[in-house]
């Protein structure tokens, strides 16, 4: 057993969220990945997690000072603008190179004030509840998370000099931020070499983060690639729900699935057009081959997801309109359907524009019991894992994605059987455990 630490964990969204049921204050777990991958540290370290209150209930929780995590009632209006202006759409999008830079963004006073008034003073509170655990955990390391979080690094530095700080960043790291203001961007390299150790998911992110700020300094540049919990998922698979859920999948000669979030970043049109295009070229699969989409709603509060929602459908209705039935679209949040059709796919298509890795190219493999062929795309992080025993794509091209559907879907068994067992295999070996043993060695490399 390794020995215990005592870590504080910063991240936008806490390991649980609190809500009123009947009267009663009911806690459930927290949403997003990083929550669940970051369990097992609660289960082998002394974990303070500090996090924003979500909900009303979260706030009166945040007001009690109780509960599982250190939740931080933010300014509302500020909270608004750290997150929907600043944090999700602009960094997100410089991050996964979804602004179409002819005709946006626009930067105008609106989004200053949203910097000043929103990211930078929602950073700062994260920080000064920093400060306070610190004081009261002396020798505690920091392990800050994401995008959200660029600033609070340089603020807690600048108050505690000598503390361990640690930062993952779990998306794509771009060269070119020239969309941001160079002050604005100025900030976030700063923040970030705060820390006295910054990691993403693979070489390529970590490489272009070098690039991008010219020089670490003293700070200390790793990848580790993010996995799953095995034993959660093998366990998940014969779940009574699940095997309720594989009752409700549609039953195909060949099923071709994907599971995203509504995101602008999963690329989830040009993947419906190109299973459209597969139809049209390969008339044999007509009829015969059905994809399935289960997606999750995301930021919808949000006008740039709203309308890659209304995108999806429209893309989906157009397809359906050409060759009926051929896109079963889904859209809510089931996980337990996701699992189960995990366990079906024929081919598993992964196709996102860009993203830091991708955890359904390691789930789906994970669970899957019809040796269904990975069709990945290589701007995937989970490429860097994963791309020898995958068909990789290019995700903007609609002919290349659809002649990879048609290989997944054409290949022989044996060499279906191979590259599935070799997937398992991997994910098996390098689940989440290893991802955590691999953030605390750096640290102790420090």
């Amino acid at each position: 057993m390794p020995d215990r630490r005592k870590l504080i964990v910063v991240s936008n969204r806490g390991p649980v969220a609190y809500e009123r049921v009947d009267g009663r204050r009911v806690a459930r777990r927290g949403g997003g990945g990083l929550a669940t991958a970051l369990r097992g540290l609660q289960q082998l370290h002394d974990v303070t997690w500090i996090a924003s209150a979500m909900t009303e209930e979260d706030r009166a929780v945040a007001a009690e000072g109780g509960g599982e995590a250190v939740l931080i009632a933010h300014d509302e209006a500020a909270y608004d603008l750290y997150y929907n202006v600043v944090a999700n759409p602009m960094l997100w999008f410089i991050q996964h190179a979804l602004w179409a830079r002819v005709e946006s963004p626009s930067l105008g006073h609106d989004f200053h004030e949203a910097w000043h008034d929103g990211y930078v003073r929602v950073n700062r509170s994260f920080a000064e509840a920093v400060v306070v655990e610190l004081d009261n955990n002396p020798g505690a390391t920091v392990f800050f998370h994401d995008y959200h979080l660029y600033l609070a690094p340089r603020f807690v530095r600048d108050a505690r000099p000598d503390a361990r700080l640690a930062h993952f960043v779990h998306i794509p790291w771009p060269t070119d931020w020239t969309v941001l203001p160079e002050p604005m961007r100025g900030a976030v390299y700063d923040g970030l070499l705060a820390n006295d150790v910054v990691s993403f998911h693979t070489e390529r992110w970590a490489r272009n983060f070098e690039l991008s700020c010219a020089g670490a300094g003293r700070t200390r540049i790793t990848h580790h690639a993010i996995s799953v919990d095995v034993a959660e998922f093998e366990e998940l698979r014969s779940s009574d729900a699940v095997r309720a859920e594989q009752a409700q999948l549609p039953r195909p000669e060949r099923l071709i699935v994907r599971v995203d979030r509504t995101d602008p970043s999963k690329n989830i049109v040009r993947g419906f057009h190109a299973f459209e295009l597969l139809l049209e070229t390969h008339p044999e699969h007509q009829g015969r081959v059905r994809l399935l989409a289960l997606l999750d709603p995301s930021r919808q509060a949000i006008p740039a997801y709203a309308e890659y929602s209304a995108a999806i459908e429209a893309a989906a209705a157009s397809v359906n309109a050409r060759f009926p039935g051929a896109i079963d679209l889904r859209v809510e949040d089931n996980f337990p359907q996701s699992i189960a059709a995990f366990t079906r796919y024929d081919v598993l298509l992964v196709n996102p524009v860009y993203d830091g890795m991708n955890l359904v190219a390691k789930e789906g493999p994970l669970v899957n019991e019809r040796d269904g062929v990975l069709v990945l795309s290589e701007n995937a992080g989970a490429h860097e894992e994963l791309g020898e025993w995958a068909i990789t794509i290019n995700p903007f091209d609609l002919w290349g994605q659809a002649e990879a559907l048609h290989e997944g879907l054409s290949m022989d068994a044996a060499e279906r059987a191979h590259r599935a067992e070799a997937l398992r295999s991997h994910v098996r070996e390098h689940d989440v455990g290893r991802w955590i043993d691999g953030l605390l060695t750096d640290l102790d490399r420090s």
